[in-house]
């Protein structure tokens, strides 16, 4: 499919649900641009600033705090609503807080999985189901290779192993009770694991771009934990790409597209490092300093995806370098900062991706 097949939101009824959060934010966004009527189901926003605010999404969509653990109030949420399609997004997406909250990371991302799963097989008119878990559901052994949808699940520490848990509550709603043959449905339930996303609006804490930014703003070194770490960097709206594309098809084709699909970034990855020395670079000033702990809660060293399904049955690919994902990434904090009108901002981005997607997809850049 081609980037001008997302037309197919046009009108439709969107249930999403952490749409708060920097990447529910940003689908929520792209969403309305493409003339979806979004419902939005999420905590408050867990930052201050934080994305939902600076671009008043407020303004451009219906917006309804819940919590994916109250199955009562999810199950009211999507029954009124009677969406299209459902993205789910919400989710405790912290590798070193889940160490500190391990019952809260359990509830929310297994159990509110669940939860979503079972107000959704309850609502017969949906088409299409897309769970979004990460890149660390896999069991990582730390090697070289690229991890493919079918390798095994699991993790270390409480976050990947709710993620890994995730995956297996989906592949067993999938296999008993979306089954076209199990209840005569035509509801596609898909899962999609992407990479270590960046970009403007995100302000968590322990993720490494925002903290740069804040030490960028008070003119502080950035402070690195693990410089030689690698992870598969990418652009929040490359990953946003390949959701927005597997909705389409599930909805179209349920029973070809009902599985799990990766979304990794197109360019080799990078080092921790390297991407702070690229911040710095698209910045124009700043320093950074090696705090490597020894002793630090356990995370991953190696974790890389291969895209080769999502490729080959979605037409789908990254077409960002890492380069140019800290560059748009730089940009909007920058506007931020700036006082500027974020959802113009945001929108301006978002076309300015189609457009590279569209010239990729013709051979240019």
């Amino acid at each position: 499919m081609s980037i001008d097949d997302l037309s197919f939101y046009r009108g439709k009824k969107v249930f999403l649900t952490g749409h708060t959060g920097f990447k529910g934010g940003w689908l929520a966004s792209w969403l309305n641009d493409l003339g979806a009527k979004v419902h939005g189901y999420s905590l408050v926003p867990g930052t201050e600033p934080n994305f939902f605010s600076a671009v008043e999404l407020e303004n451009l969509m219906e917006h309804e705090i819940g919590d994916v653990r109250d199955l009562k109030g999810l199950k009211r949420s999507i029954k009124k609503f009677e969406p299209d399609v459902v993205f789910h997004l919400a989710a405790q997406p912290l590798v070193r807080l889940s160490y500190q909250i391990p019952v809260e990371t359990f509830e929310t991302n297994v159990m509110g999985t669940v939860n979503v799963l079972e107000a959704v097989r309850e609502c017969p008119g949906i088409g299409a189901c897309i769970m979004i878990t990460s890149d660390k559901c896999y069991l990582n052994n730390e090697w070289i290779y690229s991890y493919r949808e079918n390798d095994s699940l699991g993790g270390h520490d409480p976050y990947s192993a709710s993620k890994g848990a995730a995956e297996i509550v989906i592949g067993s709603y999938r296999s008993s009770y979306f089954s076209k043959a199990r209840e005569g449905r035509r509801c596609g339930l898909a899962s999609a694991r992407a990479g270590n996303v960046i970009g403007g609006g995100d302000w968590a804490t322990d993720r490494i771009v925002p903290e740069s930014v804040r030490m960028l703003m008070r003119s502080a070194p950035i402070v690195v934990r693990s410089p030689f770490a690698v992870r598969p960097w990418q652009h929040v709206l490359e990953p946003l790409y390949g959701y927005l594309s597997l909705g389409r098809c599930l909805a179209t084709d349920p029973e070809k597209y009902d599985s799990a699909f990766n979304f990794g970034p197109m360019s080799s990855n990078v080092n921790v490092k390297s991407l702070v020395e690229m911040l710095i670079e698209e910045w124009g000033s700043g320093t950074w300093k090696d705090e490597s702990d020894p002793n630090a809660a356990h995370e991953a060293t190696y974790l890389r995806l291969d895209s080769t399904k999502s490729q080959n049955l979605l037409s789908w690919q990254g077409v960002l370098s890492v380069r140019e994902a800290v560059g748009l990434s730089v940009e909007w904090y920058k506007e931020f900062y700036a006082g500027g009108d974020m959802s113009a901002m945001t929108t301006a981005q978002i076309s300015k991706y189609c457009d590279r997607v569209k010239a990729s997809a013709n051979g240019g850049r």
